[in-house]
């Protein structure tokens, strides 16, 4: 082989490389090796910051739907930001503790406490859901207190 069609088969594995890198869907959740690294307490408050900038959304959005021409454009992006933090909330819960962090166990006071952590943390789930879905503050109100309710139930065995 000539060394020029050496050159264009390096530089086609280059771009090929390439092409597959940065076509790879990259993961966002916690490593499921695993890595032996976590940090419970920082998942809830960064649940409880994703409330609050659903809640912030909630009210941005309310407010651009009163003005007498609305900014289209403006509420998308807040209608946006509320979605992305609320899957941001279901990802934490299920991919850290649902996966990583609530253990089966064998013996029946584990399983006790599996179980009720389990209900806590889809109460969780199902209420960011529900603030995805619509702008009723209740909901909100109800994923606090779900949210709360697990990391009672979570931090106090």
């Amino acid at each position: 082989m000539n060394l020029m069609k050496f050159k264009n088969l390096l530089f086609l594995l280059a771009l090929l490389l390439g092409v597959m890198v940065t076509n790879t869907p990259q993961a966002k959740a916690h490593c499921e090796v695993p890595c032996g690294i976590y940090n419970d307490s920082l998942r809830i408050e960064l649940v409880k910051e994703h409330i609050q900038t659903i809640k912030k959304s909630m009210h941005e959005i309310e407010h651009l739907s009163t003005e007498n021409k609305t900014d289209l454009q403006q509420m998308v992006r807040w209608v946006n930001n509320k979605e992305e933090h609320a899957i941001k909330i279901q990802e934490i819960m299920t991919q850290y503790f649902l996966f990583q962090r609530v253990k089966l166990g064998t013996d029946k006071k584990t399983q006790e406490r599996t179980e009720k952590l389990l209900l806590s943390l889809h109460k969780v789930c199902v209420y960011a859901m529900k603030c995805k879905q619509s702008l009723d503050h209740k909901y909100i109100d109800k994923l606090q207190k779900a949210t709360l309710e697990f990391e009672n139930l979570y931090f106090n065995p």
